[in-house]
């Protein structure tokens, strides 16, 4: 457990408790990620496939629900991510080698799995070319 530092009404800092007994999650989670895509509809029905919720959707703007709740965004920009760039966030899962597994079976085309000094991970091409890494989960043990 640990502590918060807030702004006093003075400008001092002070340390506040975060209160574990009430809820065993961290208090703070991403909310969203952008992503820039050249087909709302074609990005969608991609993370879709992955597993993420539907939450959303327009031409040009969806909104995609992840364990969590975190949301990624999908927005039709004037010029979308370049192809081969990877993409600024990381998508994290339970079991890497069944996702990995599931991705082949979809056509997904996942690259060689690759061991790092904490993860397993693979990539996968997005909708437009971009480089997604798809990770093996060190959550704690906790709830999060």
């Amino acid at each position: 457990e640990g502590s918060w530092k807030i702004p006093s009404k003075k400008g001092n800092v002070m340390n506040k408790r975060i209160r574990h007994d009430i809820d065993d999650r961290p208090p703070v989670a991403i909310g969203h990620v952008d992503l820039q895509v050249s087909d709302v509809g074609s990005a969608t029905d991609y993370f879709l496939n992955l597993g993420m919720r539907h939450v959303h959707q327009e031409d040009d703007f969806a909104v995609l629900e992840l364990r969590g709740g975190t949301h990624l965004v999908l927005e039709r920009p004037e010029e979308p991510l370049a192809a081969g760039r990877e993409v600024p966030f990381d998508l994290m899962v339970d079991d890497i080698n069944v996702t990995r597994q599931r991705c082949v079976e979809l056509g997904m085309n996942p690259s060689e799995m690759e061991t790092g000094r904490i993860h397993r991970s693979f990539f996968l091409a997005g909708p437009d070319g971009y480089k997604i890494r798809v990770t093996s989960s060190h959550a704690s043990s906790r709830p999060v």
